[in-house]
């Protein structure tokens, strides 16, 4: 077994073949005869709506499941995996979209966890910290051994994670939804990373949503439908659209949202000030109002209070100075069930924390708010019949694919939890709608379905507050752009008159007019 003082040098995989991959589970069959391969130095990109067999192929690849039927071959020799440490020890690695690390602990410990030390009962803390420094500086991995897990940012802990495969001398490495939770900027430094891997002879699979990131990063693409193999493709071969007709089955056409017809403000912020969780002020005096028929998307970096916001305009977080109002009534400090009662609806950021609970079925989910309202009551009793048949009445308008009403939400994939969460927000008809990163993580299908539900409220009427880090989202759908910058909103600009370079700067901090004289000096050189 390695120990934590000592780098794995493990052979490096020329070549990983599965072939006619099967695997069942209750009601399900996740992958039917799937064939996929992976070889040394490129980058092979998996794609697919979510339930399309990807993440459960890649668990197979990492041990985590067990084929029902078909073979993995390692450089033409087949191979058995019972668990994530044999994967390990043949040289695999994977970065899950959820980072599997211990907050309390350092980066140095994360990567030592599990490794034998070689000074027992002393550990080998000061020799990982040193390898692990000589990886970022061959990878361009900027990160502090000595940092405690929960101070760093998201993109610094997927930099541990790729530390901690490379230190148990993974050579082929799968990346799930890599750049879900991550900035532009943090987006680059990854692809640079994985550019520098690939030369070193790495071979890595990566799964993911965002075409335009797969165009630019992939070599090959194979893309999954219904737990079946559509199509292998060399990326410089294909264009986006085949890719998106090869996952979907149909042509996805560009959203072309009518011009707002906007009525009287619903949603009113005034000087608003918050805490952050670590004690500093993550809100510095925003101002916005928001009007009913209108979307007002919110771009920026993430960190820069966006999350803060929702959660004060929400009542999730207290507001320490300023005011919110719907309607004209003030609801700064009022509880959540008067918020609703105001109208306002919330699609939030991190939909299986503060959206849905894991265990609870379908049905229950779509009542977590309603249950106690008169005409799902028989008297002290739920009238459960009325509840199901409103609930088969939702799935069906929402198109959320369940295999019954009492499935457990932990059972479905992650674009119909969120149109499950849609449909209990939008069919309570809100006046107000904060929408806080309502396409993350789910699939092209998913996505053209949501962003349509999102242009139908507004086109009822809704006043929408758009929250989003993607900033083709923000730019599609937003009649105004507010752009945030360390707790400020630096400006606001029309959709029609921003550009992507001036969002950029005033994403950086630069103010709507200095961006607007930057780009007037750039047209002019």
């Amino acid at each position: 077994m390695a120990t934590a003082g000592q780098f794995t040098q493990l052979p490096r995989i020329r070549r990983i073949e599965m072939r006619e991959i099967v695997k069942r589970f209750p009601g399900v069959l996740a992958n039917s005869k799937v064939n996929f391969d992976i070889n040394a130095g490129e980058v092979h990109a998996l794609l697919g709506e979510n339930g399309a067999g990807k993440s459960t192929l890649m668990r197979q690849l990492y041990g985590l499941y067990r084929p029902d039927e078909g073979q993995i071959l390692i450089d033409g020799q087949a191979v058995e995996f019972h668990s994530p440490a044999d994967a390990i020890r043949a040289g695999i690695g994977m970065i899950h979209q959820h980072f599997m690390l211990v907050p309390t602990l350092t980066v140095a410990q994360n990567v030592a966890l599990g490794l034998k030390s070689s000074r027992e009962p002393l550990l080998d803390l000061d020799r990982v910290s040193a390898r692990i420094s000589e990886l970022s500086q061959a990878y361009g991995l900027k990160v502090d051994p000595s940092a405690y897990i929960w101070q760093l940012s998201v993109g610094e802990q997927q930099r541990v994670e790729i530390i901690k495969a490379l230190y148990r001398g993974a050579s082929v490495i799968i990346l799930d939804e890599p750049t879900a939770v991550l900035t532009p900027q943090e987006v680059n430094d990854l692809f640079a990373t994985l550019k520098r891997m690939v030369g070193e002879g790495h071979g890595l699979v990566f799964i993911s949503h965002k075409l335009h990131e797969v165009m630019e990063i992939s070599d090959r693409v194979t893309v999954l439908r219904d737990g079946q193999t559509i199509g292998v493709r060399r990326t410089k071969e294909v264009t986006r659209d085949e890719l998106v007709k090869m996952m979907v089955g149909r042509e996805v056409k560009p959203l072309s949202p009518q011009p707002a017809k906007v009525g009287a403000v619903r949603l009113e912020v005034k000087d608003l000030h918050a805490m952050g969780d670590r004690g500093t002020e993550m809100l510095r005096g925003v101002n916005l109002q928001v009007h009913a028929g209108e979307i007002v998307g919110v771009a920026g970096v993430s960190g820069n209070g966006q999350r803060e916001l929702a959660e004060c305009l929400t009542g999730l977080r207290k507001a320490t100075h300023g005011q919110i109002l719907i309607n004209g009534e003030d609801m700064t400090h009022a509880p959540l069930l008067k918020r609703m009662a105001a109208g306002q609806a919330y699609i939030p950021e991190e939909r299986m924390r503060d959206g849905a609970i894991r265990e609870f079925s379908v049905q229950e989910n779509l009542f977590l708010r309603d249950h106690s309202a008169p005409q799902y009551r028989r008297g002290v009793f739920l009238d459960f019949s009325r509840m199901a048949a409103r609930t088969r009445q939702m799935v069906d308008e929402f198109n959320v694919k369940t295999p019954r009403l009492d499935t457990p939400l932990k059972n479905l994939s992650g674009g119909n939890i969120q149109k499950l969460i849609l449909a209990r927000e939008l069919s309570r008809k809100p006046m107000v709608l904060i929408a806080a990163q309502p396409t993350r993580g789910v699939d092209i299908g998913a996505t053209e379905y949501i962003h349509k539900r999102l242009l139908e409220q507004r086109a009822a009427g809704t006043a929408i507050l758009l929250i989003s880090e993607d900033l083709d989202e923000i730019r599609t759908l937003s009649d105004r752009i507010a752009v945030m910058y360390e707790g400020r909103i630096t400006g606001i600009v029309e959709r029609d008159q921003a550009t992507v370079e001036q969002i950029g700067l005033m994403m950086a901090g630069i103010s709507k007019e200095e961006a607007l004289q930057h780009h007037s000096a750039a047209e002019h050189s």
